[in-house]
């Protein structure tokens, strides 16, 4: 091929690939996946922009949220780890100081009625303040966050964009994350094709989708797979002795109730439970099979007549476990639109 071929051949191909992507950039908007409940977000005081999301995410990604500028957002929800802290018991935060909680998915949040494993916070537009006031985990605190993104070179500009205006506030700064948040959906799984008659599953994988339905289903609802509720799974008090829910609420039903977790991407987000202690999901079917203890506030479905937990045979595990690989999602821990540009 000649030299002149090349450069034309060259150009043309560079054209089409920029147009995709200037198409795929003004297409950014929040969907709704069509087998998922309505979203409980409150779209209408935040509706999703491209240059309002381009601002969450770079702000995402910025360890300037913290107080030595060493920590951001992304260090403890990596997106290849369905934005869990993969491989970590409980999170490293500032000074690689730990806190006494595995970090939870950043995932289909604009479903979530409340937020943390305790629920502690129940506005999204609001989470962002938790961590980054923790003195374990970012040890900042709002105004010095907002008085840096001032001064800095890129901001004022990036909020204008946004926003209209080069005035920093803690309402935009917030809002402008929760648009990264928001857009960060997995809905792309095999059951999710199957569930919109895109795909079939295995014998096996069917097998365990029926023992899920009548063993699991009842506290991790499809399809987001948790029901959002906060329950005691009968997990040993660890040496923190974490009471759970009961530190917001003070009542003592409360004790040692935390939140159901998704069940989306399991093969990504090790270790598991709110202190990861469990590391592989055998770990996990073992205790609801035969590792629980009786605590006073135990769940009620835990404890039918005489029976502790969850009976499951080593072939009704194996069969539930290739049900739970149909749950990850690939295409969301790929997806370059909600990766650190």
């Amino acid at each position: 091929m000649h030299k002149k071929q090349f450069i034309i051949l060259f150009t043309f191909i560079a054209g089409i690939l920029a147009c995709n992507k200037d198409v795929i950039d003004a297409v950014i908007t929040f969907t709704s996946p069509k087998h998922f409940p309505t979203p409980v977000y409150n779209f209408s005081n935040n509706q999703i922009t491209k240059a309002k999301f381009e601002l969450g995410r770079k702000l995402f990604y910025d360890p300037i949220l913290s107080a030595d500028n060493t920590i951001s957002c992304g260090s403890c929800h990596i997106q290849t780890s369905a934005f869990t802290h993969h491989g970590h018991t409980v999170s490293h935060g500032i000074k690689d100081r730990l806190g006494t909680r595995n970090s939870p998915p950043i995932m289909n949040m604009a479903w979530n009625t409340s937020f943390m494993w305790d629920g502690g916070i129940v506005d999204l537009d609001l989470l962002p303040i938790a961590p980054i006031t923790n003195h374990v985990e970012m040890d900042e605190n709002m105004p010095n966050v907002l008085e840096k993104l001032r001064k800095s070179n890129i901001y004022p500009g990036l909020f204008k964009k946004a926003f209209g205006t080069e005035t920093i506030t803690g309402n935009d700064f917030l809002k402008a994350l929760s648009q990264f948040m928001l857009m960060c959906v997995s809905a792309n799984s095999k059951y999710d094709s199957v569930q919109q008659n895109l795909a079939s599953f295995t014998t096996e994988e069917k097998t365990g989708y029926t023992i899920f339905t009548q063993k699991c289903g009842t506290c991790h609802k499809e399809p987001l797979f948790t029901d959002f509720s906060f329950r005691n799974n009968g997990l040993a008090p660890s040496l923190v002795n974490d009471l759970g829910r009961y530190p917001i609420t003070n009542q003592p039903s409360d004790q040692y109730r935390f939140k159901v977790p998704s069940l989306r991407n399991l093969s990504f987000t090790a270790p598991f439970m709110h202190d990861g202690r469990f590391f592989t999901i055998d770990a996990v079917l073992d205790h609801y099979s035969n590792g629980m203890v009786v605590l006073p506030n135990l769940d009620p479905s835990f404890q039918q007549g005489n029976q502790l937990g969850i009976p499951l045979t080593t072939q009704e595990k194996t069969a539930l476990k290739a049900f739970l690989k149909t749950l990850d999602d690939r295409s969301f821990l790929l997806n370059s639109m909600l990766s650190e540009q």
